[in-house]
């Protein structure tokens, strides 16, 4: 899990393919401000990219190109707000939001948190590494992980959550030079995004079963808030 929460159990995992189109449409929108064309716009190429593995509707993605770019006439807002702080057992735990009012926002995290802790900021921003994430799977026979990793430029790589897929991780302002030169070395890109790697990751091992399913719970709560885009849990994978 260590990378990114992601439901784990069937129900959870079926509806948050909706909430994904909507957090989706939200990346989408805010990247759209620098320019429709996704030719032109790396951030706006990327985002499309990983919506259309996912297969957003054609009409959502455009609407919500238009959206942000501000070819509809509507005013589109948001505000990029990040919350720290640890999940039941001490795992530590960010939340990265896209809201529209920060002080619901604010407010619900409150409520969400009491189950763990809400944290200052910093208070646990310290035992993370922020990075460039990029899920990529080979496509060339013989493709090598390693030396895609090398050749590409990215600092290093983890097994993703499904079979076959590499995360390469990439310092920030590396992300798109990397996304680019990854499908030269035989790997198609999944998605690409900023993230956040623990340092320290807690092994679920040394968790009995209830205290783990107390933590899923409480991710899924946080993953399910409309103003969440993405939980980072400190979770070895």
């Amino acid at each position: 899990m260590g990378a990114q929460w992601k439901a784990k159990h069937k129900d959870l995992a079926a509806n948050a393919k909706g909430r994904l189109f909507g957090k989706l449409s939200k990346d989408i929108m805010i990247a759209a401000r620098h320019g429709a064309d996704p030719a032109a716009n790396s951030r706006l190429r990327l985002v499309v990219e990983q919506a259309r593995k996912v297969s957003m509707p054609k009409d959502t993605l455009d609407r919500a190109i238009k959206k942000g770019a501000g070819l509809t006439g509507e005013a589109v807002h948001f505000e990029h707000v990040v919350y720290e702080g640890f999940a039941p057992h001490r795992v530590p735990v960010m939340v990265e939001c896209l809201t529209d009012n920060v002080n619901r926002a604010a407010s619900e995290m409150r409520v969400l948190f009491r189950k763990g802790q809400l944290g200052t900021s910093g208070s646990v921003a310290w035992d993370f590494d922020h990075v460039g994430m990029i899920e990529a799977e080979p496509t060339a026979p013989g493709a090598d992980p390693e030396v895609a990793a090398i050749e590409a430029g990215a600092q290093d790589l983890e097994p993703g959550e499904d079979e076959g897929v590499t995360v390469f991780l990439t310092d920030p302002t590396d992300l798109d030079l990397v996304s680019r030169a990854l499908p030269a070395q035989g790997f198609t890109v999944l998605s690409a995004k900023l993230g956040y790697k623990p340092k320290n990751p807690v092994n679920p091992a040394s968790l009995s079963a209830e205290a783990l399913e107390e933590v899923e719970v409480f991710l899924a709560a946080l993953d399910a808030n409309e103003d969440v885009q993405n939980v980072f849990a400190g979770l070895a994978g």
